[in-house]
């Protein structure tokens, strides 16, 4: 699946901007006022996705240290007694249709759901918005520092016995290293577990309906795909997660801060 560009997330951005803009200076009305934020945060989400491909495509493709790194992980994994990912991925390669559908999984559930999730949460809980999208980028953000410590991922640690369940079921994902939307020696963290919870525990956190013990499972089935194609380790997920909590945070923190020091500021009394 093919997901918009840097550039196009550029101009959609840039063309949200100038229609809120032109929207401000028509006269107040219900159509404007609601369109007004929606514009506004398009443009913002826009920019931070066009960022993020930006950043994503930078030609980070040395190797050195990434297998050492991965081989580092493993150990530290066996000595938590934590269950390896090499058996998911051999119990996913047992069943065909398991290993098509956790292929699909995989590669098309990630950012449609964390759009939907996006909107949903923008529409029906506006006053949480801020807060979740808030930790969406401080996660993220993350993300593309941690990048610069390169990390392999299983599929690549094929001595430990791994095999790439993209390529062997003929849905190769990234394609040959240095090329793709992905630099594929920065497995750490997972961006795929990191988008994950915030959708899960997102849907979780706001709403009281049934419906949300349903949406939480996007969570742990996002973590038991991405070591059973051999993309990521257990930690790369542990560590997204963590990352999101301190995002969260975070932005807690500053609105506590700011909200304080409003506080403290003396109301200015209006000229007699």
């Amino acid at each position: 699946m093919s997901w918009a560009t840097w550039d196009q997330a550029a101009i959609a951005s840039a063309a949200s901007l100038i229609a809120w803009l032109l929207l401000r200076m028509l006269p107040a009305n219900r159509v404007r006022n609601a369109l007004l934020p929606a514009f506004s945060e398009f443009a913002l989400i826009s920019a931070l996705y066009s960022v993020w491909r930006l950043a994503r495509e930078l030609p980070f493709t040395h190797p050195e240290g990434a297998m050492e790194r991965a081989e580092a992980i493993d150990r530290l994994q066996n000595f938590l007694h934590l269950p390896t990912e090499i058996s998911m991925q051999h119990f996913v390669v047992h069943y065909d249709w398991l290993a098509a559908a956790t292929n699909d999984y995989y590669a098309t559930v990630h950012v449609p759901a964390l759009l939907i999730f996006l909107v949903w949460l923008f529409i029906r809980h506006r006053d949480q918005y801020p807060h979740w999208r808030n930790g969406l980028a401080g996660l993220t953000a993350f993300c593309l520092v941690i990048r610069f410590i390169r990390v392999a991922p299983p599929r690549f640690v094929q001595d430990l016995g791994f095999v790439d369940l993209s390529d062997k079921h003929g849905f190769d994902v990234y394609g040959d290293v240095g090329t793709g939307i992905s630099d594929q020696f920065a497995a750490m963290p997972s961006i795929h577990v990191g988008w994950a919870a915030v959708v899960a525990l997102g849907v979780f956190s706001v709403t009281t309906s049934r419906w949300r013990w349903l949406i939480v499972l996007h969570l742990p089935v996002t973590i038991f795909v991405v070591a059973a194609t051999g993309h990521h380790w257990w930690l790369d997920g542990f560590v997204a997660i963590a990352l999101l909590w301190v995002s969260l945070r975070a932005d807690t923190y500053v609105r506590e801060r700011l909200a304080r020091r409003k506080e403290l500021v003396p109301e200015v009394a209006p000229a007699a």
